[in-house]
């Protein structure tokens, strides 16, 4: 599984504990975040990179994109050329989005890259489900949970500015279309109304994962021996581990350091 920084573990801790039998390798790309802001071109070859080395270096069964960008710039590439299935985080939410909606109104609020690569715009029109859709994007709100900071006057100030569209559109369901946001979910809430419906795709996501283990008989047999958690950063190690494990919780009791050096 992995992620630009620390919205994946968002992700992991709905695979922790829907599938705790399973072990789970993350990584978070500190190093080179965020994301949202860069080429989709730029977001590609990361995310390839990446996961080429999950599956070869780490002999992963099964890879996650717990990153709503980097599942916007490459899932149907890696699905493409990878030897092992390849779960995003894009379809299961907005599944999950149109199902919760009452009045048919929906929004999703991503970044800067994930809103202009039409990702879910696309996915919500394949559900066939009758819904007027409102996108926003929400530069900087991924700045502030990297840096621990999600609540606050500061916090926001920016909420109100940059959620402005899908809360003018009457919206009763947004869906979180990136995987940092939930840490934003309670100002958000404060900011959208508490009778619009807050959606994240972690849940879905973990749900999706064990489908597919299943399905691919790649699911780890019930108390086959202790499952082992690995969290790698390419960043500062000791700050993701700090932060990383307020996030998440005790299963990140420290963290590993990852170089993308040229292969």
């Amino acid at each position: 599984m992995f992620d630009s920084g620390f919205g994946g573990l968002t992700v992991a801790r709905a695979v922790l504990d829907l599938l705790p039998d399973e072990h789970l390798l993350y990584v978070g790309d500190t190093g080179r975040y965020p994301y949202g802001p860069r080429p989709l071109d730029e977001v590609r070859a990361f995310a390839r990179q990446i996961a080429w080395r999950l599956v070869d270096d780490h002999d992963a069964k099964l890879v996650v994109v717990a990153c709503n960008t980097a599942a916007a710039a490459a899932l149907d590439d890696l699905a493409g050329e990878l030897p092992v299935p390849v779960v995003g985080v894009i379809e299961p939410g907005a599944r999950a989005l149109v199902a919760a909606s009452r009045n048919g109104r929906v929004g999703v609020i991503g970044t800067v890259g994930t809103v202009a690569s039409g990702a879910y715009q696309r996915a919500v029109a394949a559900t066939g489900a009758p819904v007027q859709l409102t996108c926003a994007a929400c530069p900087g709100f991924v700045e502030f949970v990297e840096r621990g900071e999600t609540s606050g006057d500061q916090v926001t100030v920016l909420a109100e500015r940059l959620l402005a569209p899908v809360r003018d559109a009457g919206v009763d369901t947004l869906l979180l279309g990136c995987t940092h946001y939930p840490y934003l979910a309670r100002t958000i809430s404060d900011v959208m109304g508490r009778d619009v419906v807050l959606v994240s795709s972690a849940d879905e996501t973990a749900f999706e994962v064990r489908t597919v283990l299943k399905e691919t008989g790649l699911a780890r047999a019930p108390h086959a021996g202790p499952a082992w958690r690995r969290f790698l950063s390419s960043g500062d190690v000791s700050w993701f581990a700090d932060l990383g494990r307020r996030l998440l919780g005790p299963e990140l009791a420290e963290a590993e350091a990852v170089h993308w050096e040229e292969r």
